[in-house]
């Protein structure tokens, strides 16, 4: 029978289509994700602290290892020394600059030190041997110490003196020789065997001072005015040498635009006098 149906067309409770279902539908599209929330920016601090802030911060108060106390104590100490060997260079700098005749002269003056002292040693030894052999040794001695009294009163100045020795004249037009150059003159004069100085009429002494500025000069107080002219008893031979060695007396003054004029004699008088002074405090421990 033609009404028959094909077993394979009937339909299948199973094959049933839904509704709103397809061969070709999709499945629903995947919800995209949330991006994250973006951090809250740092809280800034109430009072921003500048680039000076830091530096001065990092800088103060210092923070000073011991190694680096180390270091710089050592490096003080080479600089220190550095200085001095520096110092000491410049001071020999006139003597390494000087011609062979002024050395030589230098070194004759030593050696007229050393003879000096030599014969004052002598002379010391001559008196202890005279006392030891005299018969009349109070007699002797009252001798001796009346000659010791003499040579004392023309160290203290109290009596007046004369001998051979020179005159110093310095000449200052400008005004420029000041208490210190006076002063290196009369240590000078007395390393080279002075025994008896007189400046423009004031006794120099062993407590001697100078005061005041260029052209308002002062000796123990006394103004004393240019022409500076300097009465040395001594030997001529050693004192103008002295005065002459290569950056000494005579080239310092120089450069200040002085003059200074040294005159040889065979007798210089020194005859201004100093008052014998009553010490307060100090009393004689001989017995």
């Amino acid at each position: 029978m033609n009404d028959e149906q094909n077993p394979g067309d009937a339909q299948q409770p199973g094959n049933e289509q839904r509704p709103g279902s397809g061969r070709h539908s999709g499945a629903l599209p995947a919800e995209a994700p949330v991006p994250d929330a973006a951090p809250p920016p740092p809280a800034r601090s109430e009072e921003e602290v500048s680039g000076r802030q830091r530096l001065l911060a990092g800088l103060w108060p210092p923070r000073v290892s011991r190694a680096q106390l180390i270091v710089a104590l050592l490096l003080f100490v080479l600089g220190l020394g550095l200085a001095i060997q520096v110092r000491s260079n410049s001071d020999n700098s006139a003597l390494r600059g000087a011609r062979q005749e002024d050395l030589v002269r230098i070194l004759d003056e030593l050696d007229n030190r050393t003879q000096r002292l030599e014969d004052e040693k002598q002379r010391l030894d001559d008196q202890r041997t005279e006392l030891e052999n005299s018969s009349d040794q109070a007699e002797e001695a009252r001798k001796q110490t009346l000659e010791k009294e003499r040579q004392l009163g023309i160290l203290a100045g109290t009596v007046a003196a004369h001998g051979p020795g020179i005159t110093l004249t310095i000449s200052d037009p400008a005004g420029a020789v000041e208490a210190d150059m006076l002063l290196d003159t009369i240590q000078e004069l007395r390393a080279a065997g002075a025994e008896a100085i007189e400046i423009n009429g004031v006794r120099v002494v062993a407590n001697t001072y100078f005061s005041g500025d260029g052209g308002e000069l002062r000796v123990d107080s006394r103004k004393i005015e240019a022409p500076y002219e300097f009465k040395v008893i001594g030997k001529p031979q050693d004192l103008e040498p002295a005065l002459n060695i290569p950056g000494g007396v005579v080239q310092t003054l120089e450069k200040e635009q002085a003059t200074a004029e040294v005159t040889r004699a065979d007798d210089i008088v020194v005859d201004a006098l100093r008052p014998a002074k009553q010490p307060d405090y100090a009393r004689s421990s001989s017995r």
